[in-house]
């Protein structure tokens, strides 16, 4: 199987050749870690089975957040750290989305533009859940998740929110609940959204660098209702670590092009796309975060800020017992690796060679 490792291996030299003046530091940064992904350069890492006793050497991973060999794993405990925040009230899936002509705008100036991205979003949200007309919370709550690529890896940024239906009155006396099927008019959340965004841009001056045009338009927020958000999270999770493709859908490199599969939104039924070897690296790389940003937020009454945890709510709408956060025994628990590739059983950690210095770090 072609991996995302072995394009780069092979193709990004004549990409940096031609691009590379132009290239973000991040963008140079990703591709030389998924580079070098479980090889000598990140040292290694010595293992013995806990079954059959043989030791096994583990080249070290690079740990960049862009690299598919590193961040499936922690898919799983993401959402077993979300599952277990859920309150049982309902939740919403509220995504909003930037239009079209804006796109160019923003992956230019991505730090900027998610920024204002994520500001205007949680801003709209906010106002219209304090509106008494609608909620009438002073403190709601929210995640954000940001998501900036499509089916065929262009560029789409978004940001997916789950939002629970509720919140705190001013004094944090009392919760207020929502609808079951309503939580606020995505009607009335557009044109804030795109005001907010507007004044956001406006404040970090580079409200001149947006063509008139991208303000005429019409900015789509859409609103769902989603049960319990169990199911949005599970659908979610994939995105807090997944990467703008993984290696199973890449179909075959020849000939400087690649070619891998997708799906439409809707159908079960994979298509294939053809792509320029260094059209492929252009339309990955363009989903490389700025360092350091934060691309899940936590708003309100789910932030860590503000000191009230699930327990609580759950408390004061007197369901601390309905349906409590699931706890799989251990034999639906199993270890999460790595695995011995002899006999399968669990490797345990004996230590650590660090890159070029050859320092050793025992587990005693």
């Amino acid at each position: 199987m072609t991996t995302l490792t072995e394009i780069f291996r092979t193709y990004s030299p004549e990409y940096v050749a031609r691009y590379g003046d132009d290239m973000p530091a991040g963008h140079h940064k990703a591709l030389q870690a998924i580079i070098a992904c479980r090889t000598s350069v990140y040292g290694m890492t010595v293992y013995k089975c806990r079954t059959c006793g043989q030791v096994h050497s583990i080249f070290r991973s690079c740990g960049n957040r862009h690299c598919p060999q590193c961040q499936n794993h922690k898919t799983g405990q993401w959402l077993e750290a979300q599952l277990e925040r859920l309150i049982p009230v309902p939740h919403f899936l509220i995504t909003f989305t930037v239009p079209e002509g804006l796109r160019p705008f923003i992956r230019s100036h991505q730090q900027a533009g998610y920024e204002a991205l994520f500001s205007a979003s949680s801003d709209a949200l906010k106002l219209l859940a304090r509106d008494p007309k609608f909620l009438g919370a002073d403190l709601p709550g929210f995640t954000g998740i940001l998501h900036t690529w499509g089916r065929q890896l262009k560029y789409h940024p978004h940001i997916h929110y789950i939002v629970p239906g509720g919140g705190f009155n001013k004094g944090r006396s009392s919760w207020l609940s929502s609808r079951t099927d309503f939580y606020a008019p995505v009607k009335a959340l557009s044109p804030i959204f795109k005001a907010k965004f507007k004044e956001q841009l406006n404040q970090t001056g580079l409200l001149d660098s947006v063509e008139a045009k991208v303000w005429e338009a019409d900015w789509v927020v859409n609103s769902q209702a989603v049960g319990n958000g169990a199911a949005s999270l599970k659908y979610l999770a994939p995105y807090v670590f997944k990467v703008a493709i993984s290696n199973s859908r890449i179909v075959k490199v020849e000939n400087h092009t690649v070619t891998f599969k997708y799906r439409k939104h809707g159908s079960r039924r994979y298509r294939s796309l053809s792509l320029h070897v260094l059209e492929f690296i252009r339309r990955f790389l363009q989903h490389v975060l700025p360092s350091g940003f934060m691309k899940v937020r936590h708003f309100g009454f789910m932030s860590s800020s503000s000191n009230i945890c699930p327990e609580d709510i759950r408390q004061r709408l007197g369901k601390e017992d309905e349906n409590p956060p699931p706890v799989p025994p251990e034999s639906q628990n199993p270890p999460h690796g790595p695995f011995c590739p002899d006999c399968g059983g669990v490797l345990i950690f004996l230590k650590s060679i660090l890159p070029f210095r050859k320092e050793y770090c025992s587990s005693g």
